[in-house]
């Protein structure tokens, strides 16, 4: 039997192994991860804190468990430097290893910002279990920190950093929290719930420098403020890990390029997760992994299925403000209609001819999920 190869041990590569295994007991499987290979979910990083769950708390699975449950060969801290698909190998240090399928579950990277100053090297992010392990150990005796990013990951972890008893400032260049995602009248709502938790903000601004004073990092900012803060955390947001794809010779753009059977460039690659373009469009979210990883699946083990993504709301972790967002596609074109009420907000995204696109549900809205959900366009519906 053809081995497969999955580089990475993310949602995206266990679960296309625990998928491949419900009809394919026997193909040899294995799974090569460049960090500890512990099976967790990721999402749970922004909000554990205020629950006190060190790292040990989030691991599901250690890669040894994983192993023995999916029948596989898992390789953790192991960290593949080429890919050579004229003779279908791997490259892991001095070895070679030879591949018949292979799939890229790369993940993504946080994005690094230019910032000036001797502080900027102490800027840390948090983008796998390994980093949340460090982030959880520097925050024992710490008060302040300073988020910079005021997007999904940077919002969740200022709702959980105050749960838990840290003083917290955001730092984004946006008007609002959100911005990519919501209208600025939800996420108005956002940052003045959080505010009311106490959160403070700096928006319309970015970071300058970062410097070094007296054992504490000195944050200047674009608009002549200083804020001091014992941590620096960044998350401005996420880049698709292309470049062992590239160096590869595979079709990359934003992501590595699929097509719906999730085939790169290359036949017998394919690509799923955070890493993954797809007609244009990143989807680094939970939904579309866990499609992707179904339709995968079911190729590889002899059934060739197209992908098919239906609308697929993202639920914001942010408890002080619950929030549900589905937006609507960059090519949509059309308006935000706002209702608020005093119980929370609902934001529809309509076309000209009043039909559904996209919305934003927050507080009490957020009941009206399901039926609007089906109301909305499929973000990439089935080949006719």
């Amino acid at each position: 039997m053809d081995p497969i190869y999955i580089i990475g041990t993310g949602l995206a590569g266990y679960n296309l192994a625990k998928e491949i295994r419900k009809t394919d007991k026997d193909t040899p499987l294995t799974l090569i991860s460049a960090d500890s290979g512990y099976f967790y979910s990721k999402p749970m990083l922004s909000n554990a804190l205020a629950a006190k769950k060190p790292p040990t708390a989030i691991a599901l699975n250690t890669p040894e468990q994983m192993a023995t449950q999916i029948n596989a060969t898992v390789f953790p801290k192991t960290r593949v430097t080429a890919i050579n698909p004229k003779d279908n190998t791997l490259q892991i240090g001095d070895k070679t290893y030879p591949y018949s399928r292979l799939v890229l579950a790369l993940g993504a990277d946080q994005i690094q910002l230019p910032i000036k100053g001797e502080g900027a090297k102490h800027v840390i992010s948090v983008n796998d279990l390994d980093d949340y392990g460090q982030f959880h150990a520097m925050l024992e005796g710490t008060k302040t920190v300073v988020i910079i990013g005021a997007g999904l990951i940077g919002s969740e972890f200022a709702n959980d950093l105050r749960h838990a008893g840290h003083e917290v400032r955001v730092i984004d260049v946006s008007a609002h929290p959100l911005g990519r995602l919501l209208p600025p009248e939800a996420g108005d709502l956002i940052r003045q719930k959080l505010e009311a938790l106490g959160v403070q903000w700096h928006l319309g601004t970015s970071v300058n420098a970062i410097q070094i004073e007296n054992e504490k990092l000195r944050v200047e900012l674009t608009n002549g403020h200083t804020l001091e803060a014992d941590i620096v955390l960044s998350a401005v947001g996420l880049k698709p890990r292309t470049q062992l794809a590239q160096a590869a010779g595979l079709s990359v753009q934003r992501g590595i390029c699929v097509n719906r059977q999730l085939q790169t460039s290359q036949a017998n690659i394919y690509a799923l997760g955070d890493c993954m373009e797809i007609e244009g469009m990143v989807l680094p979210y939970v939904m579309p992994i866990m499609h992707a990883v179904r339709a995968l699946a079911a190729t590889l083990t002899g059934k060739p299925t197209n992908v098919v993504f239906p609308a697929m709301p993202v639920m914001v972790k942010t408890p002080a403000c619950p929030t549900i967002v589905s937006p609507p596609a960059m090519n949509h074109v059309g308006h935000w209609h706002i209702e608020p009420s005093e119980t929370g907000m609902k934001s529809l995204f309509k076309d000209s001819e009043g039909r559904l696109l996209g919305f934003a549900l927050q507080g009490s809205a957020t009941a009206e999920r399901a039926k609007l959900a089906t109301e909305l366009p499929a973000v990439l519906p089935a080949i006719t």
